[in-house]
């Protein structure tokens, strides 16, 4: 690999584990769920991408089975934390439907 090559590929690196740090940021401040959620699944995409500039990088071709894995686990990871983000909020939501209904006097 030319060391021009080599130079670029670095730079790209550095630039998606910036990127990942502000996604990090973002998921922390974010000031809904949906928001943090977003970020979760773009940070797992910027973790696939620069697994495989590394695997270019190293001449590794075992990181970009690693990368498809991960790719699996976060796609996974994100229809988990919907899921469960969607079941809390129909049960508060049928919760506080329950207490409009006991206010107005309707069993």
């Amino acid at each position: 690999m030319t060391p021009v090559i080599d130079s670029i590929l670095t730079v790209m690196l550095i630039i998606l584990a910036l990127m990942v740090l502000l996604c990090l940021i973002k998921a922390i401040i974010g000031p809904r769920v949906g928001d943090r959620l977003v970020c979760v699944n773009m940070m797992g995409t910027l973790v696939i991408v620069i697994i495989c500039i590394l695997a270019i990088k190293m001449k590794e071709g075992y990181l970009v089975d690693i990368s498809i894995i991960y790719a699996m686990i976060s796609f996974l990871a994100v229809v988990i934390f919907c899921k469960v983000y969607m079941g809390a909020f129909l049960q508060k939501k049928a919760e506080s439907e329950k207490k409009e209904d006991e206010a107005n006097g309707n069993d």
